[in-house]
């Protein structure tokens, strides 16, 4: 039985498809890195459009405050950069035990979960700061 089992775990960790489907998520990880560096970049700069709208329709404005858009970008550009790097380790993680021959286990599905609550936090500020702008 444990034999049959070493067997069948070679011959997975030799089928390029293994690898291949390896590769898949690393690149889909990162597109998703991308897009939160992306995005963050955005939202970032989401301050200094209110404050060029407000300029335009003549309201008083601090000139050096750019309200919470700076640091929820900067947020999702660092989470961006913490995904990028984490499928990178994971990627890593997985080429190294696939050459010893070993399983592999990945740890995906936590990064999935943890990005998945920060985006709803950040959603979260994002709305309360639209809502207290506008009041």
């Amino acid at each position: 039985m444990k034999e049959d089992h070493a067997d069948e775990t070679e011959r997975q960790s030799e089928d390029p498809r293994v690898r291949f489907a390896a590769e898949r998520t690393l690149l889909a990880w990162m597109r998703t890195g991308l897009a939160l560096m992306g995005f963050g970049f955005v939202v970032a700069r989401f301050g200094l459009f209110l404050r060029e709208i407000a300029v335009a329709e003549h309201v008083a404005v601090h000139q050096r405050s750019t309200g919470w858009s700076l640091w929820i970008g900067t947020g999702l550009i660092t989470l961006g950069v913490i995904v990028s790097l984490a499928a990178a380790t994971e990627y890593y993680r997985f080429v190294r035990l696939a050459k010893q021959g070993l399983s592999y286990v990945p740890r995906t599905a936590l990064l999935a979960v943890v990005v998945a609550f920060i985006l709803a936090l950040l959603g979260i500020v994002m709305a309360i700061y639209l809502i207290l702008l506008s009041v």
